[in-house]
């Protein structure tokens, strides 16, 4: 089992920054992926951005020059760093851990309890 703890959320106005962390405990050991997903009202949960551990790493195309995402492997923990937010960033943001062997996800998704983040124009 993994747990993911998040937070950094809140209100912001456009062009405002904010920056999302996520503290993985439990057995999260070996290889392994972290990454964000967010889900606003009335649309599916979409992935936002991710970082294996062997440094390869993705974003979403809206996201692209505005978000960064980096993990801390000795803190067990993955940020997301959110510049330029815009009302359209709006969401619950949800932290995700799945597994990996070689290129192949592995095991079950985990996934962090949400934060909710506003971006006000």
């Amino acid at each position: 089992q993994v747990q993911l703890v998040e937070s950094g959320g809140g209100l912001v106005q456009a062009g405002g920054s904010l920056r999302l962390s996520c503290a993985a405990s439990g057995n999260s050991r070996g290889m392994n992926t972290m990454g964000w997903y967010r889900q606003a009202p009335g649309k599916q949960r979409e992935v936002v951005a991710a970082a294996t551990t062997n440094d390869n790493i993705n974003y979403a195309d809206s996201v692209k020059g505005r978000f960064t995402i980096t993990r801390d492997y000795a803190k067990n923990t993955v940020y997301l760093q959110m510049n330029n937010l815009q009302p359209e960033d709006t969401a619950v943001y949800y932290c995700n851990f799945r597994r990996m062997s070689g290129s192949l996800y592995i095991g079950p998704n985990y996934w962090g309890q949400g934060t909710q983040v506003t971006v006000s124009s």
